[in-house]
């Protein structure tokens, strides 16, 4: 049997994703990168997104009429709401939570998909079937890139929010597994790796006294990048400004393998706003921390996620969230226009920023963020900096990949042997969302 799997939505899907792959390599399966190839075609769903849910109708209707000419499976799994989970249990032939994985074999098997796998152990409780996914281990879609659960749902109950309804709240994966996945990785010569959570920073809190806490786990790797003789990058996202603490950016200043780069949202720079959401921050309390961030790594770079449009948000507000982007110079910002979420409790709300107000908003944060790119890309010229390559890049005789600080850059070359390596390039160009350079020295570490 053949499959084939669409991704939608954020990391962590990404990262599920390859534990599905494993699951069905190991029942015997190939996959396949065209999903007019496949007998078994999957989606890893995202509901935190209106048209990420778009997009499974539209190709679930396309897969339901295949099934006319051929023999065909279909299922669906990922970040999934129980309204949509409803609706797909009538057009999907098989819809499971991802902790249900372990018995994914068992499901197919049921249309006669005949594999080798027995059945794991069933699962007690929650957590039991939480632990029970983590412990399949993943097949990576990449030799040098990786990421790394590390804890699972959300207690943070933003009311613009699906993500608390989708995978529940928060269990803390068992740190030593963590740990032995970030040695074996980097051992293997895996360059960047990023270790994943809904809100990262608060890892361990549900299992106080028991396990590490974050910036123990932090720590931690530090430790093995100093003893592993490769050297590699560790990310981590996203955290929660209610949460993060001084002591995990002293920590990221003193090990070379964790990343000088983190990933913070502010999501609004009004402070009824951020109320109305439920962030349990203030700006000042947000604005304390990106001081100390920068006051300890002064050289790491800052990405954000921003809404537009939440409802009754004013022109006042929306123009305190321009001037917060204006303050903290943000080096990247994924701006999103925001679209109600049934189970979310901001769906009881009157959705009433008309959709061109909130385009127009979205240009004017868009604008806001290039002249700060700009600024800093264009600081960075003449510089000798390390990069990983990460591919071919759209230009012809180009590559691209990221700096230590996940700026993206371009080389001109067709050396592909480069892609997966960490190497020093020297910075001869600067646009708004990325930077050119030239090399200096082939390989840094391999």
């Amino acid at each position: 049997m053949k499959y084939f799997l669409l991704t939608l939505g954020c990391q962590m899907n990404l990262s599920d994703s390859e534990r599905v792959a494993s699951v069905l390599d190991a029942a015997g399966c190939t996959k396949v990168d065209n999903e007019e190839d496949a007998n078994i075609i999957g989606i890893l769903a995202c509901s935190v997104r209106q048209k990420a849910i778009d997009k499974v109708y539209n190709k679930i209707s396309k897969w339901n009429k295949w099934k006319n000419n051929k023999n065909l499976i279909t299922f669906i799994s990922g970040c999934i709401l129980p309204a949509d989970k409803e609706k797909f249990l009538k057009l999907f032939d098989i819809v499971f939570a991802m902790p249900e994985l372990p018995q994914f074999p068992k499901m197919l098997g049921e249309y006669g998909v005949t594999n080798p796998l027995s059945l794991i152990a069933e699962p007690n409780n929650t957590i039991d079937e939480i632990q029970l996914f983590w412990n399949v281990k993943p097949k990576y879609d990449s030799n040098f890139e990786a990421f790394i659960p590390i804890q699972n749902g959300c207690n943070k109950f933003c009311t613009y929010c699906a993500v608390p309804y989708t995978r529940g709240r928060e269990v803390s994966r068992p740190s030593q597994e963590i740990l032995d996945e970030v040695r074996s990785l980097a051992e293997k010569g895996y360059k960047s790796i990023t270790l994943l959570g809904q809100n990262v920073n608060s890892y361990g809190l549900d299992k106080k006294g028991d396990e590490l806490t974050f910036p123990e786990l932090l720590e931690k790797v530090g430790q093995i990048g100093e003893e592993v003789n490769k050297e590699f990058w560790v990310y981590f996202t996203s955290p929660h400004p209610r949460d993060m603490t001084d002591d995990i950016f002293h920590i990221i200043a003193k090990y070379d393998c964790l990343g000088k780069q983190i990933h913070f949202p502010i999501q609004s720079g009004d402070e009824k706003v951020l109320i109305k959401m439920n962030r349990n921050h203030s700006l000042e309390k947000y604005r304390k921390t990106m001081q100390s961030f920068r006051s300890i790594l002064p050289q790491a770079t800052v990405f954000t996620d921003i809404i537009v449009g939440f409802t009754d948000e004013t022109e006042e507000q929306f123009e305190n969230t321009r001037k917060a982007m204006e303050e903290f110079k943000y080096n990247m910002a994924y701006i999103a226009m925001y679209s109600p979420r049934p189970g979310a409790a901001s769906y009881r709300w009157e959705d009433n920023i008309p959709l061109e107000e909130k385009k127009r908003r979205f240009a004017v944060l868009s604008d806001e963020l290039q002249k700060h790119t700009y600024e800093y890309n264009k600081s960075l010229v003449g510089k000798t900096i390390k990069v990983l390559i990460r591919e071919k890049d759209r230009k012809p005789g180009y590559l691209s990949g990221h700096t230590a600080g996940k700026i993206v850059i371009r080389l001109e070359s067709d050396d592909l042997s480069l892609i997966g390596q960490i190497v020093e390039l020297k910075v001869t160009g600067a646009a708004r969302f990325s930077i050119e350079g030239e090399l200096v020295e082939k390989t840094v570490n391999c």
